[in-house]
């Protein structure tokens, strides 16, 4: 699994709910730390702190919190849940010829339910999207392709080693399922390429990644311009943010590789 610094959704990485404090609503009144029974929060140096690793998710403190200060990312459902709640947009996905976008993080972290709730969308007639990172294994990736629509599927690097280091990823095993996914079901891959100051934002790399692209055969990529709209969710999850003094990145600054693009034979879209 990734591990980006820049996420946007960090709170994502864990399986379980997240505690979430947000320091701007807090009146320190300590109602919190005595609802807690494991622990979890204390008050240090006049600080609050949170153990996320001894909270066990009792939500007894998001209970306590009169000021909408504490909450947890994240619920549980079943499959009959979500198809329930997905099926109440019908006449939208009709209007629109939408459908379900499955996301996460990365929703191959769930395989089993993954398989279960896509099985079941389809069994309705819905159409499904996947957005993933493409980091699983290949055996997974065709257990499941052939009932997905559209795969919405990151390559954040071409160079394996830069890719592990920033995220953890193993950057050939994305690309070998690129490459599955362009030999077997071009018409459904879209490439997205988040670009991020000072990791991938040089001409070199987004051109490497538009030559990945030509050489598989994928007809779509998508550059999807920086933004710090995470940040927040990193602070009240009381970790620091390493891209906090970067701004949004110009979406002008991408326009270029459009017309590039259609000298390689692929339709390059800044935004998605």
């Amino acid at each position: 699994m990734l591990h980006c610094p820049w996420c946007s959704n960090p709170e994502t990485w864990s399986s379980s709910p997240v505690l979430l404090h947000d320091a701007k609503k807090c009146t320190s009144c300590g109602l919190c730390e005595k609802a807690c029974a494991n622990g979890a929060i204390r008050l240090v140096n006049g600080q609050w702190t949170y153990d996320r690793h001894k909270c066990r998710v009792c939500r007894r403190c998001e209970a306590e919190c009169l000021n909408d200060a504490i909450s947890f990312s994240g619920n549980d459902y079943t499959v009959s849940e979500l198809v329930t709640i997905a099926k109440k947009d019908l006449d939208f996905y009709e209007e629109s010829q939408g459908g379900v976008t499955l996301s996460g993080g990365e929703v191959f972290m769930q395989f089993e339910g993954l398989r279960e709730l896509v099985h079941a969308l389809k069994k309705e007639g819905l159409h499904v999207a996947l957005e993933t990172t493409g980091c699983y294994s290949n055996e997974k990736l065709k257990e499941i392709a052939d009932e997905i629509d559209l795969f919405l599927m990151d390559l954040k690097h071409t160079d394996a080693e830069k890719l592990y280091e920033a995220t953890g990823a193993d950057g050939q095993l994305v690309m070998d399922n690129f490459r599955y996914l362009a030999d077997h079901y071009p018409e459904k891959i879209i490439l997205r390429m988040p670009v991020i100051p000072r990791f991938n934002d040089d001409e070199e790399t987004i051109l490497s990644v538009l030559d990945f692209a030509a050489q598989t055969g994928i007809a779509e990529v998508d550059l999807l311009p920086f933004h710090p709209l995470g940040k927040s969710k990193w602070i009240q999850m009381g970790r620091r943010y390493a891209y906090e003094n970067d701004k949004m990145m110009d979406k002008e600054n991408l326009y270029p590789y459009i017309q590039i693009g259609k000298e390689k034979g692929i339709q390059v879209k800044v935004g998605g």
